[in-house]
């Protein structure tokens, strides 16, 4: 697997570095797909208060190898990578606008802050209306599962 792996890095290296140079500053960035060529290791702090006795706490997550203090790192590991994978970004907020229900998830918050896919996160997940519901439901098991008290 690893040899696998190490050959399609090399292949994809070795097509970007046939690519004609660009020079503009209108460059797009890097695609999601080749991103985790450069990311060797993921670290994530995620805190979370108002969830729930035994629930919140502070938690280090580690992807790439699994590990931390996390209470399920392999299963949070892999639902980011399922998100990474249909190129979701799991730490972008909200549209501005944004049009969400008057469903009220609870008081839980949670706080997340490291670095995934080789780009610096700092993200705040909340419980307060339809779509941040939704929003933290879509983490889940990086956030604990949380219902209202």
């Amino acid at each position: 697997m690893l040899h696998r792996l190490a050959l399609a890095a090399a292949a994809s290296l070795a097509a970007l570095a046939a690519a004609p140079a660009m020079a503009h500053a209108d460059v797009a960035p890097m695609p999601l797909s080749l991103m985790p060529l450069f990311a060797d290791h993921d670290q994530l702090t995620v805190t979370v208060t108002d969830a729930g006795t035994g629930i919140d706490g502070s938690y280090v997550l580690e992807c790439r190898p699994n590990g931390g203090t996390h209470p399920n790192p392999v299963g949070a590991c892999g639902r980011l990578g399922e998100m990474f994978t249909v190129g979701r970004d799991p730490f972008a907020p909200l549209p501005e606008r944004s049009i969400c229900t008057l469903q009220y998830g609870g008081p839980a918050t949670a706080h997340v802050t490291g670095t995934w896919q080789g780009r610096v996160v700092d993200a705040r997940f909340k419980r307060t209306d339809g779509c941040e519901v939704s929003r933290w439901d879509a983490l889940v098991p990086v956030l604990p599962s949380a219902t209202p008290s």
